[in-house]
């Protein structure tokens, strides 16, 4: 039977039309000089995001923030996996949990904003509290005035619900289904990849490394942008006068991810300023690259040999995307007060390119609503990262 999305959407030059997935993604799983890109609709109707949330996203590894959200035990964090609650918490021994934000009893959403609890999760209709670790630890009252226990209940049979999750490169990533591949084997052919790159040597540059832009387009353009290094000499002229088009090359994983990669990574720092630590056991052919890769879904990490930052993008809507970025440096010394400048000088210079790319991605949101454009077309020579996604996408879809 085929797959028919009833489209309610208002506005439309046909309402009410019947939006076939098969008719979106055809042609999408062809050679590159063959193919054609996923259809509009997959751009533009907020249906989509429901089925990429069931059948792209929760069998995989789907990123949901960083462990830098909750950095101390007791520290919690709400977060929305499109439109189901689930919350982040560090629990006592230090591992971050990921669980259904939910009480157990009557199905309220337990905790509305991030911060800290010194021992218990309480829910505000009835007190039911739990561990961190998601355990039932008290009914209130349950067997009645002054009876917290009641015959035939089992606190144990009654947690949170926990959440599969990993953390890597400080990403939290998820399996909400529960049954995909050990994150070790997801991962392994870009840890293989970065294996000169020992995450545990960086540290999280704190408020000054971090900020999240609202993007006006779906999650895939905001991805689909980051594989792309043929915009460079027009989108980012400053970029490209150090970094430029011809130092670049594409990243064509197995399956699951693609990037870019530059040749001319050569940091500028503000003068008398102090140089950043870097990772003392770099081989010398990787001491002016660096690298890009997105992780698909909606995880993109950069690496350099002194620095590296995450993105992850939180889908909203079909038209709107939330970039989170995070920065990490080697050591703690570039954490001082003395580095504070050149800590806020490399936020700055990457939420300058995140920016000049923000009106891109929006512009080509809005150019899908046009019928004259039906997925476009790809460049043999320049869009194969792009390709990629493309394919991944129209496999699981």
């Amino acid at each position: 039977m085929a797959n028919v999305i009833k489209d309610k959407s208002p506005g439309l030059a046909v309402s009410n039309r019947s939006i076939r997935i098969e008719t979106v993604m055809d042609g999408v799983d062809c050679s590159l000089a063959e193919a054609r890109g996923i259809g509009n609709d997959a751009y533009t109707h907020d249906s989509f995001l429901t089925l990429e949330r069931d059948r792209l996203m929760s069998p995989t590894w789907t990123c949901i923030g960083v462990g830098s959200d909750v950095p101390e035990p007791g520290d919690i964090k709400p977060v929305e996996f499109i439109g189901f609650p689930l919350l982040m918490a560090r629990a006592e021994n230090g591992e971050v949990r990921v669980l259904h934000n939910v009480c157990s009893h009557r199905g309220v959403r337990l905790v509305e904003q991030a911060g800290h609890v010194k021992r218990v999760i309480v829910c505000p209709y009835h007190s039911w509290s739990y561990n961190l670790d998601g355990t039932l630890f008290s009914t209130p009252h349950i067997g009645g005035q002054g009876k917290h226990g009641c015959e035939g209940f089992d606190k144990e049979k009654h947690p949170l619900r926990r959440v599969r999750s990993v953390i890597w490169f400080d990403m939290v990533f998820i399996n909400l289904s529960g049954d995909a591949p050990p994150f070790e084997d997801h991962i392994a052919p870009i840890a293989e990849r970065w294996k000169h790159y020992d995450t545990s040597r960086f540290h999280h540059g704190g408020a000054d490394s971090r900020w999240a832009l609202e993007l006006a387009c779906n999650w895939k353009l905001a991805v689909e942008n980051h594989n792309d290094a043929y915009h460079l000499p027009w989108v980012h002229p400053g970029l490209n006068s150090y970094s430029r088009f011809e130092d670049h090359y594409e990243i064509i994983g197995d399956d699951f991810y693609a990037g870019q990669g530059s040749n001319a990574y050569h940091p500028r720092r503000p003068e008398n300023a102090p140089q950043l630590p870097r990772l003392p056991d770099i081989p010398n052919e990787w001491q002016g690259r660096s690298e890009y890769i997105a992780i698909f879904p909606n995880a993109i990490v950069g690496i350099h040999m002194d620095h590296y930052w995450s993105v992850w993008l939180e889908p909203v809507a079909c038209n709107r995307t939330i970039e989170r970025m995070n920065l990490y440096f080697v050591g703690d010394q570039p954490l001082a007060a003395e580095f504070d400048i050149v800590r806020k000088v490399v936020t700055a210079e990457w939420l300058q390119i995140w920016s000049e790319d923000q009106e891109i991605v929006e512009r080509m949101q809005r150019g899908r609503n046009s019928p004259a454009f039906q997925g476009g077309v790809f460049s043999p020579a320049l869009d194969a990262a792009t390709h990629q996604l493309h394919r991944w996408y129209a496999r699981r879809m």
